[in-house]
């Protein structure tokens, strides 16, 4: 049984172990992706995977977790850092979204091997209602719709964004395209003139 000679910090531990269940996501895809085959590549034992993620459903859940957390990050960076206009706001956070999906495309394998995960829906929600409000925070100021209605907006417009990734990922669309139908569907749904 392989085992690791050095003893790490536990969320160094977790980091390390995240990054070996992302490369065989990468290199195997999900369906390869047990706490057994994570144990062996990490060389690490079985208990101190099983100790992190408990089950592979919890396992896949880190997963999507870090990756929706890079997503904001790199948001939030690309927001602070755009001009406070509408147009360059827009351009930024689709930059942001298929950057990451692209940096990291095992997030859509990890995102549908969670489908029907009764797990899953609580962490959505979660992180859909983060992004929310960080769409919120950065679109509001120049929307003339109540906070409801756009905020029922930035949800169709994350709805937009994982179909328009899911093209990308097929290469039926190039990230330009892709970046640039995001963009308008941003400005579009933030302007309460345009329906």
């Amino acid at each position: 049984m392989p085992t690791t000679s050095t003893r790490l910090p536990r969320q160094a531990r977790r980091e390390q172990l995240l990054d070996a269940a992302l490369s065989l996501v990468r290199d195997q895809g999900t369906d390869n992706l047990t706490l057994v085959t994570l144990a062996e590549a990490a060389s690490v034992s079985r208990p101190v995977v099983y100790d992190h993620f408990g089950t592979r459903p919890g396992l896949l859940l880190a997963l999507y977790r870090r990756l929706a957390d890079r997503l904001r990050e790199v948001t939030t960076r690309a927001l602070a850092e755009a001009a406070a206009d509408p147009a360059e706001l827009a351009r930024a956070t689709s930059t942001a979204y298929f950057t990451c999906l692209t940096e990291v495309p095992e997030w859509t394998a990890v995102a549908a091997a969670l489908r029907g995960s009764p797990e899953l829906a609580p962490v959505e929600l979660e992180l859909c209602d983060c992004y929310a409000d960080m769409m919120i925070a950065a679109f509001g100021p120049h929307s003339r719709l109540d906070a409801k209605a756009l905020r029922l907006r930035c949800f169709g417009v994350m709805g937009a964004a994982d179909t328009l990734g899911a093209e990308l990922s097929r290469g039926r669309t190039s990230i330009t395209d892709a970046t640039d139908a995001l963009a308008a569907l941003i400005l579009a749904g933030i302007d309460p003139t345009t329906r």
